[in-house]
């Protein structure tokens, strides 16, 4: 009996330790049955509780007077599969006649609750199927991607989110998107994740950093063109509206519209061209918009023909494979004209930590005011914390791995050999010299590259 109950103490003692110090660790091995069980035997009590039950059906009624049996209780909706995974429990549910999607999700914070659980989202697979997706700890508070992510191209894992999956960057769903933080909200940790994952893959990197660099010229092996000023940007962006057209020309001659030709055949963007012929995808990444749209002048041209061209890139970019990474503190009308055009083409939108509520309204106030309210309560000790959501409406609370910047250096170093030359692109190269410690203007590489 001493043996049993020094063993007892020793599991309780080891599982209390891991669940302070490695709560991924303690879902694993102890967490996770005891939440199956727990979620198992209050199952019935917990949906009546929160009022997620229907009456017996009449024939029910009608065949337990007939038998002379007791009233049958309430039902709640029936379970069609428990899966546990390795942040939380996934739990579908069979709705019953009379009930609705929305009632689970309105519910969710109460069966948070019950169920003991630290998070529960729901979201609807079909008609009359909710899965319900709830986690057994904080899985931001120490962000863990998994071993095996679903990668596919042109679509990069950058974050995970609350309910335990991992939030994907596909540019082929959502084209163009838009990134903002204020300063210290570990907006530029996200694109350091977004720059380590394009790195492996057989696509062209653009950046436009006019804080003179410092943000992305760390990176410039895995980079075909980089720009540290405005005037450098505005040649780069007519040179990539200059490729677009040269794209358009050439699927125009490969579409192949003949009788004999399949629908699914017929080209109306690059990934429809063959592979022989498919030109290199472009993702463009603007690290702070606002040094290229606030201008000192009313009437700037060059401030006016950088947001022209990017407003026609954001517009009619996708078909050609380019795709625009919009980043900065703020972005609204006070930065001039044709701004919120330009943000009306950013399909997806991700707000970190902001200074003010009309900062989220830039971000979420035309898509969900959810979002808006979400992004204004990340605190300020949680960098990294983000709300990503799209034009559909739908958002989620995510964080991205830290990432240092030597970390993200190494990954381009690696891979640098995927970057692709790309004649129009040829001028605006970046000139690595190969002495440590020396540094040259990107506008200056560019030019004598002219």
């Amino acid at each position: 009996m001493t043996a049993f109950t020094v063993a007892l103490v020793l599991v309780v003692a080891t599982a209390g330790l891991l669940r302070w110090r490695r709560p991924a660790w303690y879902w694993l091995t102890f967490g996770v049955t005891l939440a199956a069980l727990r979620v198992l035997v209050r199952y019935g009590s917990v949906m009546d509780a929160c009022g997620l039950t229907v009456p017996p059906s009449r024939w029910r009624l009608g065949l337990a007077r007939m038998t002379n049996r007791p009233v049958p209780e309430s039902r709640p909706p029936r379970i069609l599969r428990l899966r546990p995974t390795r942040t939380g429990l996934v739990l579908r549910l069979k709705l019953r006649p009379g009930q609705d999607a929305f009632d689970i999700a309105a519910a969710s914070d109460r069966l948070r609750h019950s169920f003991s659980m630290y998070g529960v989202t729901c979201r609807e697979l079909r008609s009359g199927v909710v899965e319900v997706r709830m986690t057994g700890y904080d899985v931001l508070k120490r962000v863990q991607m998994p071993a095996k992510v679903d990668v596919r191209p042109m679509r990069v894992p950058v974050a995970l989110r609350e309910d335990g999956s991992v939030h994907y960057r596909d540019y082929r769903a959502i084209p163009h998107a838009l990134t903002l933080g204020a300063t210290e909200s570990g907006k530029s940790v996200y694109q350091r994740n977004l720059v380590a994952g394009l790195a492996s893959m057989d696509v062209a990197l653009v950046g436009i950093d006019c804080k003179q660099g410092v943000e992305l010229f760390p990176l410039a092996r895995r980079f075909s063109a980089l720009a540290d000023n405005p005037d450098t940007a505005a040649e780069l962006l007519d040179a990539l509206v200059a490729r677009m057209e040269d794209v358009y020309q050439l699927i125009r001659a490969e579409q192949r519209i003949t009788s004999a030709v399949p629908d699914a055949e017929i080209a109306a963007d690059i990934w429809d061209l063959p592979d022989h012929l498919r030109p290199t995808p472009v993702v463009v990444l603007v690290d702070e918009v606002a040094e290229l749209a606030l201008s000192t002048k009313k009437n700037d041209p060059r401030r006016d023909r950088i947001i022209k061209a990017l407003v026609r890139l954001a517009q009619l970019g996708r078909a050609a494979g380019i795709y625009l990474e919009i980043c900065g503190q703020r972005f609204g009308s006070e930065l001039g004209d044709g701004i919120t055009m330009l943000r009306a083409q950013l399909t997806g939108r991700t707000a970190h930590r902001v200074n003010d509520e009309a900062s989220a309204k830039m971000a979420f106030g035309d898509i969900s005011p959810d979002a808006v309210l979400a992004a204004i309560q990340i605190p300020a000790e949680m960098r990294g914390i983000a709300i990503a959501g799209d034009s559909t409406g739908g958002w989620h609370r995510i964080r991205a791995p830290h990432t240092s910047l030597r970390q993200a250096v190494n990954i381009c170093n690696r891979h640098a050999h995927r970057a692709p030359d790309l004649p129009e692109l040829a001028p605006f190269r970046p000139a690595l010299s190969g002495t440590p410690g020396t540094s040259a203007s990107l506008s200056e590489a560019a030019s004598a590259t002219a």
